[in-house]
């Protein structure tokens, strides 16, 4: 993969059901890009688009009112991004601080500022809602997401989860970040 490309300009909005399938062409490439050498590549490899599109389909149909997922559009309408943030979870448990549950970028469009301005709007969001801090997690080993977060005023907070793919290890930490000042 080469350096970051040229900054481009984005609108971010509301997801619609009609960007299901790009949003999950562009969040298994994500998966594939990012966690190559993370988990396993078979199971990275039997990711599939087009099953991924239809649990989305599913997932957005019966989202909660306070689930909100953005795309972010490049100039000539096509989706180059997606966010989705809702309460944090806490088992079954929703708590008074948002998450951020999902932030995937086509991978042509890496270090563009598409990741920073559905980013930008999700913290504005989660803001106004008036939570007092947004949560994240992200696996460990996710050098370049965290850096990420990390530019974005996010901090590892301690907490760690375990996480297993296919019977490996591919553990997760939580970041945090204080919201409304």
């Amino acid at each position: 993969m080469s350096g970051p490309s040229a900054r481009v300009r984005v609108r971010v909005r509301e997801m619609t059901l009609a960007d299901c399938a790009r949003v999950s062409r562009i969040r298994v490439r994500g998966w594939q890009t990012a966690y190559r050498g993370l988990m396993p590549q078979r199971h990275l490899d039997a990711m599939d688009p087009a099953a991924d599109a239809e649990r989305r389909r599913a997932l957005f149909a019966s989202a909660a009112p306070d689930v909100v997922n953005l795309v972010a559009e490049d100039d000539g309408g096509e989706v180059v991004g997606w966010a989705c943030h809702g309460p944090y979870r806490d088992g079954e448990v929703r708590t008074a601080d948002a998450e951020l549950y999902a932030l995937y970028v086509d991978d042509g469009r890496l270090g563009t500022g598409v990741g920073r301005a559905l980013l930008r709007e999700s913290v504005r969001r989660c803001e106004t809602a008036g939570h007092p801090r947004m949560l994240l997690w992200v696996l460990r080993g996710n050098a370049r997401a965290r850096r990420f977060y990390e530019r974005a005023g996010f901090v590892p907070d301690g907490a760690e989860e375990p996480f297993e793919v296919e019977g490996v290890a591919v553990p997760e930490v939580r970041y945090a970040r204080p919201l409304g000042g």
